[in-house]
């Protein structure tokens, strides 16, 4: 089969106060899980405030009254059809968001960065079924040979397709927590907006997954954060990105990591400059937005097996032929 047949379409759906998860949507998706039970609208509205509030404070430059900026965000949902023809099966692929900045004082609208989050079922598959059923049968042995080629090989496809040089400027940032099992460690580096920068002596799985999909990554703490956040990125992180997209990504992610990881990112001090994050870390606050994170790691099994029974299994022939064929 040839590359060409595996095509993608793209769906836009606006993240606000009045989001409802599609039917479709992974529910272990960070807003699809703020989306959910009786707090749904207070927790997006809280959410929603909490990120135009921290996109001010680093954009203050005539912004006395920490007002200025909006942030909207629309969430990027990918298809892929496996061939081609009317009729052909179409599988849930990735899930992105996209910032754009209202200027509230000029009434101009910017486009900030398509990426941010990443939600992927293939992601899901590879550590939730993959990596822990190769980890029972050879306790110790690293993650499997061809970890994440194919997942790595598909967004790849994405990124040099007609769906995405169509509806999208620049290439995607993804910003994650840094790995709890690394150490960090503060270089000298200073960046206006990005902040400190920060170096590990070895990749983490998730920055080798990452590479396999062609993402470098950096470490940087902004002002006012209180620890660094991994930012994967595919040409030049500090000059192909304006300070307020940078700004858009930062503000937008830092909201979410304050949600579901305050051990790290909503701690009472911040990181020093040798740093090891840890979700045993007691001294820290809460946010009062609910969530359940126990039930998000339970989903992700649930989501990787869905994966396994609906794509994996019924195409592996096809998408092992065509990974094989692939040009990295």
């Amino acid at each position: 089969m040839l590359s060409s047949e595996f095509t993608f379409s793209i769906k836009r759906t606006p993240l606000d106060e009045d989001y409802v998860p599609a039917e479709n949507t992974r529910i272990t998706t960070n807003f699809a899980n703020l989306a959910r039970g009786e707090s749904r609208q207070e927790n997006l509205r809280n959410t929603l405030r909490m990120i135009d509030n921290r996109f001010n404070s680093l954009a203050h430059t005539d912004n006395p009254k920490g007002d200025r900026y909006a942030v909207e965000l629309q969430i990027v949902s990918v298809e892929m059809s496996v061939a081609p023809g009317e009729g052909a099966d179409s599988f849930p692929l990735i899930e992105i968001l996209q910032t754009t900045i209202v200027d509230q004082q000029t009434g101009e609208r910017i486009d900030g960065i398509v990426g941010n989050n990443f939600s992927s079922y293939v992601r899901d598959y590879d550590f939730s079924v993959v990596l822990p059923e190769h980890m029972k049968s050879h306790p110790g042995a690293g993650v499997p040979e061809g970890f994440g080629d194919l997942h790595g090989k598909l967004f790849r496809h994405f990124l040099t397709s007609s769906a995405y040089r169509e509806n999208f400027r620049k290439p995607p940032v993804i910003c994650l927590s840094v790995s709890s099992n690394k150490t960090y460690h503060r270089n000298g580096n200073e960046h206006p907006v990005l902040g400190f920068e920060y170096e590990n002596d070895e990749f983490s799985p998730t920055d080798q997954y990452f590479a396999k999909m062609g993402m470098k990554v950096r470490y940087f703490m902004p002002k006012g954060s209180v620890a660094p956040f991994a930012f994967y990125h595919v040409g030049d992180l500090t000059a192909d990105y304006t300070d307020l997209e940078l700004v858009s990504t930062i503000s937008t992610m830092e909201t979410f990591q304050k949600i579901y990881r305050p051990e790290i990112y909503n701690a009472n001090s911040p990181a020093t400059e040798h740093y090891q994050p840890s979700l045993k870390y007691q001294d820290y606050s809460l946010t009062r937005i609910v969530y359940d994170r126990d039930e998000r790691s339970r989903l992700a099994v649930e989501q990787g097996r869905f994966v396994e029974e609906r794509f994996i299994k019924p195409y592996r022939d096809v998408l092992d032929q065509w990974s094989a064929s692939f040009a990295v």
